[in-house]
């Protein structure tokens, strides 16, 4: 398989994989034990996270999962902020990405402490890209065609890892134009993909390293982990981790992930077998 080439910067890279766990402030995402309504449930997602090696905390307010309807900016608004506040008030050296796809809700966030924009929307507010190039945040630009009520009904790739890649390529290179120099890439697995999609791209995940940035995969407790092995998200641990395994064996160096402990233990083991190389 070919690769277009450019010179991307190498700006933003990290002499070990991160662990982002998922600290979600919504009722009505997949995995409920990622779920948070009180202040009390939060602070105890961010503990146990901390407590277990997470390096970043994502937050959000705003379920994605295939065929969900997005909730009001006021909603969102109002799920986050307080959040990120509290979060940084109880546990002010932790490290907060906000996921969010709303320019609006990125300042409110960046100027309450977070230091990273984890957005699925493909860049689709301009202004949160302007936002993140003046302010020069770490912005995630995940691949996504359509959006979460509409994206599975975009599925129809002629080469899945292909058309991802270079879909990725020039969208990164026209943000690196619009100033964002602090670039990580985020194949989007589950979004706008099928099941054998998914497996296809994570077969040659390492193809991604082509375009010169971190690589952050969020595969955890997904369908393209329950529905292969006739489970449920909360039965998907295993295979979960199984994938993480896989995912930074072929270059990831981000793993978006529910269970902390399970991810930091497969970041040791691969970091070891590195070591023997």
């Amino acid at each position: 398989m070919s690769s277009q080439t450019t010179n991307f910067p190498k700006l933003f890279l990290f002499e070990r994989a991160k662990i982002m766990a998922v600290i979600n402030t919504t009722p009505d995402s997949f995995y409920k034990n990622s779920r948070s309504q009180t202040e009390k449930d939060l602070l105890y997602l961010v503990e146990n996270a901390l407590n277990e090696g997470a390096d970043w905390l994502d937050i959000g307010g705003v379920s994605t999962r295939p065929g969900s309807s997005l909730v009001d900016l006021n909603e969102e608004r109002n799920r986050v902020v307080p959040a990120i506040q509290l979060v940084k008030k109880e546990f002010p050296e932790a490290i907060l990405s906000v996921d969010t796809f709303r320019s609006e809700i990125a300042q409110e966030a960046i100027d309450f402490g977070a230091s990273i924009i984890n957005d699925v929307s493909y860049g689709a507010d301009k202004k949160l890209l302007t936002l993140c190039a003046e302010r020069n945040v770490p912005y995630v630009l995940m691949h996504l065609r359509g959006t979460p009520d509409n994206m599975m009904q975009n599925t129809n790739y002629e080469h899945v890892v292909q058309d991802v890649y270079t879909e990725l390529f020039n969208k990164q290179k026209e943000l690196i134009q619009l100033g964002l120099k602090r670039l990580i890439i985020d194949p989007g697995f589950g979004f706008s993909k099928t099941l054998e999609q998914n497996y296809q791209l994570m077969h040659q995940l390492d193809f991604f390293k082509n375009l010169n940035a971190p690589i952050l995969v969020g595969i955890s407790r997904k369908s393209m982990v329950y529905k292969l092995l006739n489970t449920d998200a909360e039965n998907a641990l295993n295979g979960s981790t199984a994938l993480h395994t896989i995912a930074l064996l072929k270059g990831a160096t981000i793993l978006r992930v529910h269970d902390v402990r399970e991810a930091v233990e497969v970041r040791t083991i691969i970091e070891q077998l590195n070591k023997t190389s």
